[in-house]
């Protein structure tokens, strides 16, 4: 499933091509995805203008010039690509575009989603704060405000491994699998580690991980595994720097460590790690 770093960039690469612009046409090629698709979609939306896309977790936020904001989510395949004029006459519609925007200087996106565990919705600008999908979210990890004594403070008191507590979107958001464990092993701290010990200079340690190794994925276009594309149709390369994530038995690449990258299955996810650099 798309993480933080892929979702920010699927945003920055509509960004330029939508905002500013008006959608004047709606292609709802079936009824739901995840769940039904908005009643009147294409009557809603057409005509209106792009304020803003923002992003909340994984999801985006497509802000409309009628105080409406729409919601899309792209589930485990969903992308999101753009089509100049020439790009969209030679490239007939897939089968699993399900939603197309054309927008009035001739450009074109198209959500494609093979699984349908994506899903759009229409919300009014009020109601988005405390709609359910938002409500009792965590912080953003790429904030100013999230810092060291952030995360401590919610890891007060809770034993549950560490690795599983980042995963809590309630802990904060947009942090899977992949950028836990690569987390984890720059801070140095086991995903095994009781998550309530994680005070102090380590909480400190595992936020700016969590910072730089975000800031790089989504630098590199995001980890392109299986589904992910960048909208223009570009692989995400973060996968290349890898540490740990799918390294298991492979050296561990701290200088001098000498161990090979182990895995263990936390709550039925695979967890990667140095079981020497990691306390």
């Amino acid at each position: 499933m798309p993480e933080l770093p892929e979702v920010e960039t699927v945003r920055r690469g509509l960004q330029p091509r939508l905002v500013g612009k008006r959608i004047v046409r709606l292609q709802q090629r079936r009824k739901d995805l995840r769940i039904p698709l908005p009643a009147k979609f294409a009557a809603r939306v057409e005509g209106r203008t792009v304020r803003a896309i923002d992003r909340r977790a994984k999801y985006l936020l497509i802000r409309l010039d009628n105080d409406e904001t729409l919601i899309a989510h792209l589930g485990m395949s969903g992308r999101m690509t753009l089509h100049d004029a020439a790009s969209a006459a030679g490239h007939p519609l897939d089968r699993h575009d399900h939603v197309v925007f054309d927008v009035d200087d001739g450009w074109q996106v198209r959500f494609n989603d093979a699984r349908r565990f994506g899903l759009m919705l229409l919300v009014p600008d009020a109601a988005v704060a405390a709609h359910k999908f938002f409500k009792g979210l965590g912080p953003e990890p790429l904030d100013d405000s999230f810092d060291g004594p952030a995360l401590a403070s919610r890891l007060v008191g809770r034993k549950t491994p560490i690795k599983a507590a980042l995963l809590d979107q309630k802990t904060l958001v947009g942090v899977g699998n992949i950028y836990a464990c690569e987390a984890l092993f720059l801070a140095g701290i086991s995903p095994r580690r009781s998550a309530h010990t994680v005070q102090g200079e380590r909480a400190e340690k595992l936020v700016a991980a969590i910072k730089r190794v975000l800031a790089r994925s989504i630098e590199d276009g995001g980890s392109t595994l299986r589904d992910h594309v960048q909208p223009g149709g570009e692989l995400g390369y973060f996968q290349t720097r890898f540490n740990v994530y799918d390294r298991a038995g492979i050296a561990c690449p701290t200088r001098g460590c000498g161990r090979t990258v182990k895995r263990l299955v936390q709550a039925g996810r695979s967890t990667f790690y140095c079981a020497h650099c990691q306390r």
